[in-house]
Formats: structure tokens, sequence, C-alpha cells
């Protein structure tokens, strides 16, 4: 025993282990909770509601494309950013037969595409403007058919700023 009635002996020393553990708690299930809530608000359309059809017709894709190879250069799709329009070109023996449509894809964003009618002179080139489409990453894509036979062009185009 102590003597002096004046000296406290010190008691048990408290561990912070237990508030360790449930801080730890708190912060991974708040964690838990945050990414949860980001990955509930993410956008995961397909940017196109008919995806899987679209995949299906995929072989008759392949061999419009097979028809159109041959023709090499004579099939462009050329961006003016200067005068801000694109040039449409066709081989000249389809310039007459030609009926088809021209679609202006947007891949990162669904509401911004357009389609056009392919609409040919008589030396298989049609323009058009691009002041409409927004700046950025387009792929044109032409389809056309001549003949009963189905063509098909895909080309990406980068629409600079308007000034």
């Amino acid at each position: 025993m102590n003597a002096n009635p004046t000296v406290t002996e010190p008691g048990p020393q408290r561990s912070l282990w237990p508030y360790a553990i449930i801080g730890w708690f708190v912060v991974f299930g708040s964690a838990m909770a945050a990414w949860t809530v980001v990955a509930v608000r993410q956008n995961l359309d397909l940017v196109r509601p008919d995806y899987y059809d679209h995949e299906i017709r995929y072989q008759q894709q392949i061999d419009r494309q097979a028809r159109t190879l041959p023709f090499g250069s004579t099939v462009t799709v050329a961006y003016d950013a200067a005068q801000q329009h694109i040039t449409i070109t066709l081989p000249a023996a389809h310039a007459a037969q030609a009926r088809g449509k021209i679609n202006f894809y947007r891949p990162s964003d669904a509401k911004l595409d357009r389609e056009a009618k392919l609409s040919v002179n008589t030396v298989g080139e049609q323009v058009l403007d691009t002041k409409p489409l927004r700046p950025g990453l387009w792929k044109v894509r032409v389809q056309w058919t001549v003949g009963g036979e189905d063509y098909y062009l895909d080309q990406i185009v980068v629409i600079a700023p308007h000034s």
C-alpha cells in the first residue's frame, strides 16, 4: 500500500486498436457507398439502340466493303477545313445510277448523328456543308446501290472548329 493518500496509481492503459478498427470500417463503408453512387449514375448506353441487330448484319456489311475495295482511290471522302465542306466521290460509272445515303456518325454522342441522301452529280461528286456538324471526330458512312449490288465506304473525318 501507498502511505501517501494523495498519490494515485496509474490505471490500466487504454488501447487505440478498437477505435482504429471502427474507423477503418467507417472509411471503408463510406468509400464503398461513394463508389456505388458513382457506378449507378454512369450512362451505360451502347451508343445505338439496335446494337445487337447491327452486329448480326455485319457479314452483309463485310460483303459491301469487299465490293467497294477494287475501286480504290476513285471512292473518297475528302474534308476541306477552309471551305468547311466534305466532298464525296464515287466512280464515274456509278454516277448516273447510284442511289443511297450518307450517314454522319458521332461515336461520342448518338444524338448528334445525321443522315443525308446520296445525290452525286454527273462526274460522281457530292459536296456537303459541315457547318451544322459539331467540331470533332465523325465517321462518314456512304452506302449506295448500283445494279442491285450494294457498296459501302466508312471513313473517319475530324471536323475543325468553325471560324
